[in-house]
């Protein structure tokens, strides 16, 4: 009897321990829907954006080619002097518009050149700033840069500072300009008196 129950325990457990082995398997094929893609698909690089200027300091790499490399100035004709190239137009272009004309014009001297550029120091797009703040001096500009911005990235006012008399020296076709700046009134949020900046403004405060 006990030989019996024993034997017809064993055949009703056997369908089922088949069953959870078929079960499993049809899980799996979902998991690849859920698994990331691939780093390769969504690393973007950063947009190539900086126009170079006159006075601005750039590195120009050729690969494997040193005598063709180094820092160069962009001269106040907006232009840069390289080795069998000569003189080469730099200003208006960025980083990589430049790299792409230089690897064109290479390509007449050195096979398959591969060529970068980069910004060392940003000369051209410079506000300054005088008197009563944190850091006199100049400071690189940032598109669309405000005045309070640049008051900000000097280091704030100073606690001597006379908020009422501040103001920009700004070159207008040849002539200085004297613009007067409501500083508490952009403090309080009037975008119509947190002006603009242009390159080559001088902010005074008194």
């Amino acid at each position: 009897m006990k030989l019996g129950s024993l034997l017809i325990a064993a055949i009703l457990s056997n369908p089922l321990y088949c069953h959870a082995q078929d079960k499993a398997p049809a899980d799996r094929p979902s998991l690849p829907e859920t698994s990331a893609p691939p780093a390769s698909d969504t690393a973007k690089a950063p947009a190539d954006s900086y126009v170079i200027g006159a006075s601005d300091m750039i590195a120009v790499t050729v690969f494997k080619e040193p005598t063709l490399s180094g820092s160069l100035l962009v001269r106040p004709d907006g232009m840069i002097s390289m080795p069998l190239l000569g003189d080469v137009k730099a200003s208006g272009k960025t980083p990589l518009e430049l790299a792409d004309e230089i690897t064109v014009k290479l390509k007449k001297y050195v096979q398959d050149p591969n060529v970068t550029v980069i910004l060392n120091q940003n000369n051209s797009k410079i506000v300054y700033l005088m008197g009563e703040v944190g850091k006199p001096g100049p400071i690189a500009m940032t598109p669309g840069m405000t005045l309070l911005q640049a008051i900000a990235t000097a280091g704030g006012l100073s606690p001597f500072a006379n908020s009422k008399k501040i103001y920009i020296l700004r070159n207008s076709s040849g002539k200085q300009e004297k613009i007067p700046v409501q500083y508490k009134q952009a403090l309080k949020g009037d975008s119509s008196r947190n002006l603009i900046l242009n390159t080559g403004d001088t902010i005074v405060v008194p």
